[in-house]
């Protein structure tokens, strides 16, 4: 009975492990492998962007100082560049004399290099005044001609960085038509031009101290020109160029004339010519007795660069 009942036990037992086992294998076929049915992350879709307008870039230093129309603004405006030029620059000053007229001086200066050798040139500039001069008492009349001539010779440097400077003698010749117009005494004194080229930027220096006749009617003056420019695209510029003055044989009260502004001007080809035009306006803030008190300067400067 025993052995019946331990054999009876024994057969239900497999049976019921072997059942145990055909339902793991069962539920371990059916069930869903990790990750199976789960949801995928998916990236999202790019927002589409709107075109909006194209905005050009501002155009850095190396553009604003490039050459227009094949002339370089830097050298238009370099008064000692190794380049033939001829500037017109007209002057009119405005409330002059006692009977606050108008007075017009007219400077031509061609400047002219010279190659001497592969260190060096030597650049010229003629400076000859015609002015029209109004009347400024009862006894002396209107006048109009030449002033005195004025050349200045400049010993340039041929290989120049960033800096140019140039240095050399200056004279003046007894060429003016009327004594109303210049003291006809020949002269001479030192000159100096110095400037330097920064990107857009064209800032330097003219001075020279003139002397000359030794007795009556005598000269003894300082001439300042410092210029600053400021080059923008399309061959446009700032710029301001006043001409400062000295008289050191007058009492000091009507020594100085000190003219503070600026204006505009532009470098283009006019039929294949090349020119450099400007305008400025000027405040003498310092002048002496009788002198103008606004000054109004054009100028226009043909260029002849090398081909």
């Amino acid at each position: 009975m025993s052995s019946v009942g331990g054999s009876l036990i024994s057969g239900s037992g497999l049976a019921v492990l072997a059942m145990l086992g055909s339902a793991t294998v069962a539920i371990a076929q059916t069930k869903p492998a990790d990750n199976i049915g789960a949801a995928v992350p998916t990236k999202p879709a790019p927002k589409k962007l709107i075109p909006g307008p194209k905005l050009s870039a501002p155009p850095d230093a190396a553009t604003l100082s490039k050459p227009h129309n094949g002339v370089d603004p830097a050298a238009a405006q370099n008064p000692i560049s190794n380049m033939i030029s001829i500037p017109f620059q007209n002057n009119t000053n405005f409330l002059a004399g006692p009977h606050r007229h108008t007075q017009n001086v007219l400077l031509i200066q061609p400047v002219i290099p010279f190659h001497l050798n592969s260190d060096w040139n030597l650049v010229t500039r003629w400076i000859t005044p015609v002015i029209s001069q109004p009347r400024i008492s009862p006894s002396q009349s209107a006048e109009f001609g030449l002033g005195t001539l004025q050349p200045q010779f400049y010993l340039v440097p041929s290989h120049t960085g960033s800096f140019l400077i140039g240095l050399g003698p200056q004279f003046q010749l007894p060429t003016a038509t009327d004594h109303m117009l210049g003291v006809n005494k020949w002269g001479a004194g030192p000159a100096l031009a110095a400037l330097t080229i920064h990107g857009p930027w064209v800032i330097g220096v003219l001075a020279n101290n003139m002397w000359a006749g030794s007795e009556g009617p005598r000269v003894n003056k300082l001439t300042l020109n410092p210029f600053i420019n400021y080059n923008m695209a399309g061959g446009w510029y700032l710029s301001s160029a006043p001409v400062m003055t000295a008289d050191w044989l007058s009492r000091s009260s009507d020594r100085w004339t000190i003219p503070i502004g600026g204006g505009i001007g532009r470098v283009f080809k006019f039929n294949d010519q090349p020119i450099n035009a400007r305008v400025q306006v000027f405040h003498n803030v310092a002048r002496p007795a009788g002198a103008a008190k606004w000054t109004l300067q054009m100028q226009v400067q043909f260029l002849f660069p090398k081909t």
